[in-house]
């Protein structure tokens, strides 16, 4: 992957992916960290070439397996609520697919672990974080409802398919004030939720109606 393509022409563009900044703005995002880095990341290198055009519309798009690449402004939410409390150091996110959104967490945390159930998909995200010459991602072909004890505890999780329930295992792998962002619930009944752990056990905040893939169990 050459330097022209990581920058993009026409519709993937600096200029275009500085518009989706702008709207994410309007949409009320408001880390600035955050804003820079979605700024800077090429989205249109996580996609099929046919849909490189649509790269930076504020829409999810299919990236093949019945998945998608998440919508930006719900990629950047994600990121911010669990930023929300200052900085971290070790992030685990359960769902790499294209790779987009463990991109941005590079670019924000120190260590990003990231679990794909879909072995095929890791090629590629690969290839791209070379690219993009991100060095702190360990990829696991893994399920992701188990988690990654080996490198636990984690100061945030996030979550990038939709469980029915929140996944007592994730839970137990966060430290003892780590933070997880998961969309939580079955068909169009779905919620963004916060879980926070404390001394207590954990506490859980729905954000926002949202609509994500179902997080599945086991591996392919």
């Amino acid at each position: 992957m050459n330097k022209l393509q990581l920058q993009g022409i026409g519709m993937t563009s600096q200029r275009t992916r500085s518009r989706l900044v702008q709207r994410l703005k309007e949409q009320g995002i408001n880390d600035q960290q955050v804003l820079d880095i979605m700024g800077n990341t090429p989205r249109h290198i996580f996609i099929d070439e046919a849909l490189s055009h649509r790269a930076y519309e504020d829409t999810a798009l299919p990236i093949g397996f019945n998945q998608t690449i998440s919508q930006p402004y719900i990629v950047a939410r994600m990121t911010e609520i669990l930023l929300a409390d200052g900085p971290l150091e070790r992030v685990l996110e359960v769902g790499t697919g294209s790779g987009y959104q463990t991109a941005i967490l590079a670019s924000l945390f120190k260590q990003v672990v990231s679990l794909e159930r879909i072995s095929s998909f890791q090629p590629k995200a690969k290839e791209r974080f070379q690219a993009l010459e991100l060095s702190n991602i360990e990829l696991h072909h893994a399920d992701g409802y188990e988690g990654w004890d080996a490198k636990a505890p984690f100061d945030a999780i996030l979550v990038t398919a939709a469980p029915a329930s929140v996944p007592p295992k994730l839970v137990s792998q966060l430290s003892e004030t780590g933070v997880m962002v998961l969309p939580v619930g079955e068909g169009e009944e779905q919620s963004l939720t916060r879980v926070t752990r404390n001394e207590f056990g954990h506490t859980s905040d729905v954000i926002a109606p949202v609509h994500f893939v179902p997080l599945q169990q086991g591996v392919v």
